[in-house]
């Protein structure tokens, strides 16, 4: 190896060390020791006993109803929320991809809920979703209709951070939109030649074209729920009657409330273990529905 190569390679690799260091650090041996710990009857205070799988077979022999109930709203919650999501993002997008007057304003609007601090954003949806004087209340008792409970009712809790977190997509939106504008302008014209209308345009052309961005926002989506907590915690505390008691929530409650972080550690490996299996799953199926405009995968 010549000289000018190896300070080269020196150089690099002394660049590229506190990004190598940092991940060492902060990623991969707090995840040695939570794997170790997961193992162990750990509460932080005292030396860690190890119990060998304990803290696992305690979490699915149903002694912790609490876990199930977290799993359950878990579930519910990424079942409805990455489609809602999804869609209402993309609706956007297709909106704010259209000539319009103003349209940077718009687009500078609907980004902006999605920096919104997370405590502020929740306790103004509180006093809106307020069952006695909340602003929707009033607007359904407006029109008839009969009102909610919203955040305060067991059925209507996680419908109702649902609508919360579509006013948050901004991210999404932007995504979206960046893919719609890539998308050569090329195709829309020979569709209209061949007669096509809107309608055809939006299915021959904007979604297989698209479809990648889609699938990001997809992974990036499931990832997200499944690892909600803000609402949870600040809004709600899990209830009314654990019905928001969010996976992420029920761990942190775990660890910090309860100091028991072996089971914690459990709870953590077992959502990451979820969580790789499901984007391996989406990315396994996405070959049937992902379009790459290059024929690459």
């Amino acid at each position: 190896m010549s000289r000018r190569r190896l300070l080269t390679n020196i150089a690099g690799w002394g660049f590229a060390l506190p990004a190598i260091l940092g991940f060492l650090f902060f990623n991969i041996v707090p995840m040695a020791l939570s794997a170790y710990y997961s193992l162990c009857d750990y509460n932080v205070i005292g030396a860690s006993v190890f119990t060998g799988l304990k803290n696992y077979i305690s979490l699915f022999d149903g002694s912790d109803p609490a876990f199930w109930a977290s799993v359950k709203a878990t579930v519910k919650y990424t079942v409805l929320a990455v489609p809602a999501n999804l869609i209402f993002s993309f609706m956007i997008a297709l909106m704010l991809n259209r000539p319009m007057v103003g349209r940077a304003f718009f687009r500078s609007l609907f980004y902006l809920p999605s920096i919104v601090p997370a405590v502020a954003n929740s306790f103004v949806w509180l006093l809106l979703m307020n069952p006695d004087f909340g602003l929707f209340n009033v607007i359904l008792d407006f029109l008839g209709l009969p009102e909610s409970k919203w955040i305060w009712g067991e059925k209507t809790v996680i419908p109702s951070i649902v609508f919360m977190g579509i006013w948050g997509t901004g991210a999404t939106q932007v995504i979206f939109l960046a893919g719609l504008q890539n998308i050569p302008r090329v195709y829309y014209e020979a569709l209209e030649i061949d007669g096509g209308n809107a309608w055809h345009k939006l299915w021959k052309v904007t979604i297989p074209m698209i479809s990648p961005t889609m699938f990001y926002n997809l992974v990036m989506g499931i990832i997200g729920a499944l690892q909600v907590f803000n609402a949870s915690y600040i809004m709600t505390n899990g209830g009314p009657n654990n019905a928001s008691l969010f996976y992420v929530y029920n761990l942190w409650r775990q660890a910090f409330t309860y100091m028991d972080m072996g089971k914690a550690s459990a709870m953590a490996w077992l959502l990451f273990i979820t969580i790789l299996m499901l984007t391996a799953f989406v990315f396994r199926t996405s070959k049937k529905w992902v379009y790459y405009e290059g024929g690459d995968e």
